[in-house]
């Protein structure tokens, strides 16, 4: 579902702009989209999206590194799926899209 009207977010970008750097950092900079954006249910749901994502994923990837070493290409295998969904969802955002993943996407659109 696209919106090419998404307005300016609180922070005086446009939505499409900031919906893109609540991306940018991973979870970091969807905290503190979420935490700054006010108004903008776009903006907030893709910092919402990102928070879950990326949160998600560094505590996967803390745990499988705590488990054995013969977990390693599990540990490539996610690494690689990070980059191509940060990538994707920041492509996403600026196009002006409500992209949702399985089950983080659903949350996001609920707590934004």
């Amino acid at each position: 579902m696209e919106n090419n009207n998404l307005g300016k977010s609180s922070l005086g970008m446009e939505a499409n702009v900031a919906a893109l750097l609540s991306y940018f950092l991973g979870f970091i900079t969807g905290i503190l989209f979420y935490v700054l954006e006010k108004e903008n249910k776009f903006v907030r749901f893709h910092a919402m999206q990102s928070m879950l994502v990326f949160g998600s994923l560094l505590v996967i990837s803390l745990a499988l590194q705590l488990l054995a070493f013969m977990l390693w290409p599990l540990i490539i295998l996610l690494n690689i799926a990070g980059i191509v969904l940060w990538i994707l969802l920041m492509v996403k955002a600026y196009q002006g899209e409500y992209f949702k993943l399985p089950i983080v996407g659903d949350i996001a659109a609920n707590n934004s």
